[in-house]
């Protein structure tokens, strides 16, 4: 067992999503998974192994924000072999082209955090996919015809920031969307030398203003965690 995840060795599987809602990791396992167990409690982040088309499959809660994925993500990695990391997870567009429902594959992840902090590197450093799992989903996501785009994305550790325009500097340099959380899970699988995929629906438009209905939610995330499973276990 490791300080925040009460499983024993053995119970996780080699690849695993990442939901941020604990409660959106029971969801999967009980919806999509077949024979989940649940292997986590611990603050009731909740973490669960079960099987995707007869293969194995985990799914782990990581809460809110670059320093709680930051820990559970390196738990993972370095106390239960976990060997690929994919976020799914919610997002808001800066880009017109990229609709509410729409997912993004994050292929960098800019930030501004100090999270980089902990391997003594400059903040310039560039967090960055795995080409394995990111070539993968390009095929996948084709071959099952759903609207994505990939390119770099911003994990901010403020969500209720004080300057409404302060994503634009972002946009300015084709940032597609915000998030929280990629660019720590990025860091660590880089250290680790592990292999991590952040996709992301799109959730919030910052140029309309347009925000996702419950149904959007549920259906545009139904696709999205299908997408995820494929990749997960092919």
């Amino acid at each position: 067992m490791s300080t925040h995840i009460n499983a024993t060795k053995g119970k996780i599987a080699e690849s695993i999503l990442l939901p941020g809602d604990p409660l959106r990791a029971e969801f999967i396992a009980h919806n999509y998974l077949e024979e989940p167990v649940l292997y986590n409690d611990v603050r009731n982040m909740l973490g669960y192994t079960g099987r995707y088309k007869g293969v194995p499959v985990s799914v782990q809660g990581t809460g809110m924000g670059m320093p709680s994925i930051g820990i559970y993500t390196w738990e993972l990695m370095t106390e239960y072999g976990v060997e690929n990391f994919i976020r799914v997870g919610t997002a808001g567009s800066f880009n017109e082209n990229i609709k509410n429902g729409d997912i993004v594959l994050a292929v960098a992840a800019s930030t501004d955090s100090n999270y980089s902090h902990a391997f003594n590197i400059p903040n310039s450093y560039a967090p960055c996919a795995s080409w394995k799992l990111l070539s993968k989903a390009h095929d996948i996501g084709r071959e099952m015809n759903l609207s994505m785009t990939a390119g770099n994305v911003v994990s901010c550790d403020v969500f209720y920031e004080t300057e409404p325009d302060w994503w634009k500097k972002w946009a300015k340099m084709n940032v597609l969307a915000v998030e929280m959380e990629a660019a720590a899970l990025y860091m660590n699988a880089a250290y680790h030398r592990k292999n991590a995929l952040a996709m992301m629906c799109i959730t919030d438009h910052f140029i309309t203003g347009k925000k996702s209905t419950a149904e959007e939610r549920v259906k545009n995330n139904d696709e999205m965690i299908r997408f995820a499973l494929e990749l997960a276990t092919r």
